[in-house]
């Protein structure tokens, strides 16, 4: 079974779930164009590192989710694969191909919304847009912009996909809701 990105449920509102991610490292590419085809002209990149062209020729487990973070426009995008739980920023290798970036990210609380089907770009934007309401309605403040999960291969049916929209919070109330 794929490994998939480790994380603390710690409290349930309506709409979302707030979610405690320990520290993570993650390779990425960033990449212009359409939404619906930038996860494919990174994929090869990153499936590339992963599998062995870095520095040391090591290779990586294949985790989920896929992250893709698009800007307000949806023209330039940052697709990332989050490493194992098990892998660190400071034993990484580094890079062979110029595209590809790593990047270790801090603990952080965030709020997610899980869903199933398609994961266009349309899916994404009112996903993530009600997502915002949603934690500000709750009383919590998000930190930058919605990015996105996908869980699956691009080969499962889309029904049976699962995808999230989760944006980072500013830290959460250590007494509960």
């Amino acid at each position: 079974m794929t490994e998939q990105q480790p994380f603390t449920l710690i409290a349930s509102y309506p709409g979302f779930e707030v979610r405690h991610y320990p520290t993570y490292v993650l390779v990425q590419v960033e990449t212009k164009g359409e939404f619906s085809s930038a996860a494919s002209r990174a994929f090869r990149p990153l499936v590339n590192y992963i599998s062995g062209n870095n520095r040391s020729a090591e290779k990586f487990a294949m985790t989920a989710p896929v992250l893709h973070a698009p800007d307000k426009n949806a023209k330039d995008h940052v697709v990332s694969f989050v490493l194992p739980k098990d892998v660190s920023i400071k034993d990484l290798p580094l890079p062979v191909d110029a595209q590809v970036t790593t990047k270790e990210v801090q603990g952080h609380f965030a709020a997610a919304v899980r869903f199933r089907g398609l994961a266009d770009y349309e899916n994404f934007k009112s996903l993530g847009d009600q997502l915002i309401v949603d934690v500000k309605s709750a009383g919590l403040k998000a930190v930058g912009d919605p990015y996105y999960a996908r869980f699956d291969p691009p080969w499962k049916p889309g029904f049976l996909r699962r995808n999230e929209a989760i944006i980072a919070l500013d830290g959460y109330p250590s007494k509960g809701k």
